[in-house]
């Protein structure tokens, strides 16, 4: 009779602590999915082996995330887009080799970086920040290759621009900055004129607003539950306003064709990734680069909108491995005939 009790209570005690994790992860969906959010990406950081970290620059600190040490390869840096953080390249990061040296930074005044004035907004400004924080952590030791996607696509072209010497090649992913025009081009023109509170696709106030973001973003559908969309527009709520103050000023005067008034000064090799069917920033905005910048190599991908990142990771990894290893090929190559 005791063994069986005893047999009774190991299941009940099993169950238990079955339940209980179970338990959790449903109230978290259901009641808390922006802490179910965060959990995400503290989870993938760990399994991937990227480490967080903070710069401290004169009273000014960045958030970042990296993993691996410099080596034969060159390092990586990759600046995200509008309102995004440094966790949305772990999709990118998880295909890259484990022996690379990869450096994500939360831009400035986004996530765990330091939020200032407008005047640290603007592409300058915040090539301005960027270049202080690869001074402040040495990446400059050694050239080191540069991704920027969308709005850190602009930046990246512009800090390489500006700092030719630190960069040994870079890569920009549907950037932001250029004279093309898309149907998300004359919303901004109705916003500038508009007396109106702004309306901004990319800054969603409900979950129906970031389900209409996604589907503005991406090609792909993808099928994000109810409570998951909440818990995004709850991450991103309290800092609306900051996003309204960034978005107004990269699409003003001095920001908004930053990369275009640059790409002559570009002299490392290039190369464009860009979603065809991007709806954000219009993908002839590739042939114009190509156009403007001797040798670019541009890769454009089928079935993919602006989200390049989320869409297509695993292509994306690859086409910037091959990119890398292809000009160091080449710059090694010129030394032995040299």
């Amino acid at each position: 009779m005791a063994a069986e009790l005893d047999v009774v209570n190991l299941f009940f005690i099993a169950g238990a602590t079955l339940a209980i994790p179970i338990l959790v992860f449903l109230a978290s969906f259901f009641l808390w999915p922006s802490v179910l959010i965060q959990v995400y990406y503290w989870y993938w950081r760990r399994t991937l082996g990227l480490q967080v970290c903070y710069a401290d620059c004169g009273g000014y600190r960045f958030c970042y995330s990296y993993r691996g040490k410099p080596g034969m390869r060159p390092s990586i840096l990759m600046l995200h887009g509008f309102s995004a953080h440094k966790d949305m390249w772990l999709t990118v990061v998880k295909y890259l080799p484990k022996h690379l040296h990869i450096v994500c930074v939360d831009m400035p005044g986004h996530e765990g970086t330091t939020r200032t004035n407008t005047e640290d907004y603007s592409i300058q400004g915040q090539v301005r920040r960027i270049h202080q924080f690869v001074g402040n952590i040495h990446l400059n030791r050694k050239a080191f290759h540069l991704v920027g996607t969308a709005m850190g696509g602009n930046v990246a072209g512009v800090y390489a621009a500006c700092y030719p010497s630190e960069i040994c090649s870079i890569t920009l992913i549907c950037p932001d900055g250029q004279l093309v025009s898309t149907k998300f081009d004359n919303h901004l023109q109705d916003l500038e004129h508009s007396n109106f509170t702004l309306n901004i696709p990319l800054i969603p106030t409900t979950p129906d607003e970031m389900e209409d973001m996604f589907r503005l973003c991406s090609h792909v559908r993808f099928k994000i539950p109810q409570q998951i969309l909440q818990g995004l527009v709850d991450v991103r709520e309290p800092h609306n306003a900051f996003y309204e103050e960034v978005f107004m000023e990269i699409i003003g005067d001095k920001s908004r064709y930053a990369l275009h008034e640059h790409l002559h000064l570009i002299a490392s090799p290039l190369q464009v990734i860009w979603g065809k069917q991007d709806q954000v920033v219009d993908v002839s905005g590739a042939t114009v680069i190509a156009e403007l910048v001797p040798g670019c190599r541009v890769d454009l991908l089928d079935s993919c909108g602006h989200s390049v990142v989320m869409e297509k990771p695993c292509r994306t990894a690859k086409l910037i491995l091959e990119f890398i290893i292809m000009q160091q090929n080449a710059r090694s190559g010129t030394k032995k005939s040299s």
